[in-house]
């Protein structure tokens, strides 16, 4: 997540709880992803946080080059799951987006997964442009807001608009447009709907809202939990609170071809 003019470092003040309370990208997306390029040698997962996109792509490319321009993010990363497990090289580093250290022309595949909204997007493109092979397949996606039940639904965007809405950075509506706005220099690729899905007890989804931005700054700024607010109210829309229910993120992809 990363900004050439200037890192906007929204994440590593709690990387380890992004590590742990995100949602995890769904295997069709990669598989679908990996069979778009000409080869697989070699992906650049760029914003890659701590390298969920990542490891998805080792097991499927001979070398996945993961960047993020956080250091403390990278340093979370998981590099348990490499070679060990069949899949290829996986190679992290701490980079901004805008200054990839790759050679012109080496990459089959570069993913950017719910990062290309801190992106400076001209200079960005200018770098995928420069690293990619001809042919190679550029693919970034969003996630918005979640969907479980209209009462839990209802609590949620309570939380998203009136408590900590003011607390998001002006890039949030790029998600909320599903990326629709950012200009793209590639060839369009069409693909087929995606989406996320997690089954979790309240107190992991309660886990996944305090990543949120949004969340971090409003208790820097006030020095409340705005999650407390909320609590009660969502205890109650939520039911017996070990329940596991289904979360589901429609999840926005945008994808291009190199000339």
């Amino acid at each position: 997540m990363s900004g050439a003019a200037g890192f906007k470092d929204h994440f590593s003040g709690h990387s380890g709880g992004y590590a742990r309370a995100r949602p995890v990208y769904p295997e069709s997306l990669f598989t679908w992803l990996a069979g778009l390029p000409r080869g697989r040698e070699a992906a650049w997962d760029c914003g890659t946080g701590t390298g969920q996109a990542a490891r998805s792509l080792a097991s499927r490319f001979r070398k996945v080059i993961a960047t993020d321009a956080s250091a403390n993010q990278v340093a979370k990363a998981d590099r348990t799951a490499n070679a060990s497990e069949g899949g290829g090289m996986l190679l992290y580093a701490a980079a901004l987006a805008e200054r990839a250290p790759l050679r012109n022309g080496s990459v089959d595949l570069i993913t950017v997964a719910q990062a290309l909204h801190w992106f400076d997007f001209p200079a960005f493109f200018a770098e995928a442009a420069r690293v990619a092979k001809p042919g190679a397949v550029f693919a970034a996606w969003c996630y918005g807001n979640s969907r479980i039940t209209p009462e839990v639904d209802a609590v949620y965007a309570r939380l998203y608009k009136d408590i900590v809405g003011p607390y998001w950075p002006p890039e949030r509506a790029h998600v909320e447009d599903g990326y629709a706005g950012i200009p793209m220099p590639f060839a369009p690729i069409a693909g087929p709907a995606f989406a996320i899905e997690a089954r979790w007890d309240m107190e992991e989804f309660i886990a996944y809202l305090d990543t949120w931005s949004a969340v971090q700054y409003y208790r820097k700024d006030k020095g409340a939990d705005p999650i407390a607010l909320v609590r009660e109210e969502m205890a109650r829309a939520w039911g017996n609170p070990a329940e596991q229910r289904l979360i589901t993120w429609p999840l926005a992809v945008k994808a291009g071809r190199a000339g």
